[in-house]
This record gives C-alpha cells, sequence and structure tokens, in this order.
C-alpha cells in the first residue's frame, strides 16, 4: 500500500523530470545547429514546445507502470468516497 501512497506525486515528479531532460536534449541540439533555432526571439518558446513533443510519447512508453499505479490509487480513492455518500445517504434515508 505504501508504494501506491505517492504514486501521484511520483508520476509527476517523473513525468517533469522527463520534460526537464528533452529540454536539456533539445537546448543542446538547438545551439550545437543540429535542428534550428527559433525566429528572433521565439527560441524558448520553440524548444518548451519541441520539449513537450518530445516528453509526451516518451511518458506514455516509459511511464506505463507508474501511471498504471497511479491509476489504482485514483479509483481507490473514488471507490472510498462513493462509499461515504451512500454510507450518507442510507443514514439520511434511515433517520
Amino acid at each position: 500500500m505504501s508504494s501506491q501512497k505517492y504514486a501521484s506525486l511520483r508520476y509527476t515528479a517523473l513525468r517533469f523530470g522527463l520534460l526537464i531532460g528533452c529540454f536539456a536534449v533539445v537546448y543542446v541540439l538547438c545551439y550545437a545547429h543540429v535542428i534550428p533555432l527559433g525566429v528572433g526571439s521565439s527560441n524558448l518558446m520553440w524548444m518548451v514546445l519541441l520539449s513537450l513533443i518530445l516528453s509526451a510519447p516518451l511518458s506514455w512508453v516509459l511511464l506505463r507502470k507508474q501511471r498504471d499505479a497511479m491509476s489504482v490509487q485514483i479509483v481507490g480513492r473514488v471507490d472510498r468516497a462513493k462509499e461515504r455518500i451512500n454510507s450518507n445517504a442510507a443514514q439520511e434515508d434511515g433517520a
């Protein structure tokens, strides 16, 4: 249970780390002139957008296990909330 306790936080941190890693790679490639720089002052925005585009499919493949653990955690929370709602509704109906 403790491994799933922080599943959402773990997935979010890994996803952010992957984005930062992709940004670092894009930054190096831009300034090594392997990929084109942005036009004028749009270079930073170009690198951020390219990093987002690269990190999305990578996270889909690389973070599957963490995403599944987060899903289990969320489903558990939703189920407990439904049980509380049903319990409260049953108490109100009985009173």
